[in-house]
């Protein structure tokens, strides 16, 4: 596991004091809160994918397994921004079958709302779309676990950059009730994105169903559009 005692030395080579005492609030680590006991050494993320890029083509899955399973927070990114460098640089197909097990037998360590983003499209989105089969994406939706479920809508991005919208529809009224404001956020945030790509797609969706939408998932769904529309859809006039 030298190549992991390696990565760690250089994250702490580059971590900022200031960082390591933001972070924790940031991220939402005190008690109760959804990144509760979250541990930070205060590394930037530009920083870290200058690490990933040097180690990604040297680490194998199982020393990175290490690094995933991190109590440091920036090990766990670390681990994910190599895994994603591995996924995009190999089209070996087997290459990448191994990734995407290697991803979902680890999303237990994947649990913060940057872990997910940073990841999930880039590996599990783009792998489903490219082979055209969704499974992996809908069992997660389904999961009880935030994150997971967070990764099923996410994941959908890959998708919206190639114009299908379908999936991210789906996985957004399926999550539209859900209790905490994480995925109110995330949902929003995909609609918007949609939306950059197709607006007619988004302003047919928010005809349908704005009016039952959680309200932070409206503002970020209609944050891009002109500003007399964001306010019918924000006042009922629509």
């Amino acid at each position: 596991m030298k190549l992991v005692d390696d990565i760690k030395q250089a994250l702490e080579i580059l971590s900022i004091p200031e960082k390591a005492e933001f972070f924790p609030k940031f991220f939402k680590t005190g008690k109760g809160e959804y990144g509760e006991g979250d541990l930070f050494i205060g590394v930037s993320v530009p920083d870290q994918r200058s690490i990933a890029k040097e180690f990604y083509n040297k680490i194998s899955l199982d020393e990175l397994s290490k690094l995933l399973s991190s109590k440091i927070h920036e090990h766990r990114l670390t681990a994910l921004l190599i895994l994603v460098y591995k996924f995009e640089k190999t089209k070996d197909k087997i290459q990448q079958k191994e990734i995407i097990d290697f991803y979902l037998n680890h999303t237990k360590h994947i649990n913060n709302w940057d872990l997910v983003d940073t990841s999930c499209y880039k590996i599990l989105g783009r792998y489903c779309f490219e082979n055209q089969d969704s499974k992996i994406l809908e069992k997660l939706s389904n999961s009880k676990n935030i994150w997971e479920m967070r990764m099923a809508i996410v994941g959908t991005m890959h998708h919206i950059k190639k114009g299908q919208f379908e999936l991210t529809k789906t996985f957004v009224l399926k999550n539209l009730k859900h209790p905490h404001d994480l995925m109110h956020k995330a949902n929003g945030w995909l609609l918007r994105e949609m939306g950059k790509m197709n607006e007619t797609e988004l302003l047919d969706f928010l005809n349908l169903h704005y009016k039952e939408m959680p309200r932070t998932c409206l503002r970020y769904a209609i944050e891009k559009l002109d500003g007399e529309l964001r306010q019918d859809y924000l006042k009922g006039r629509i």
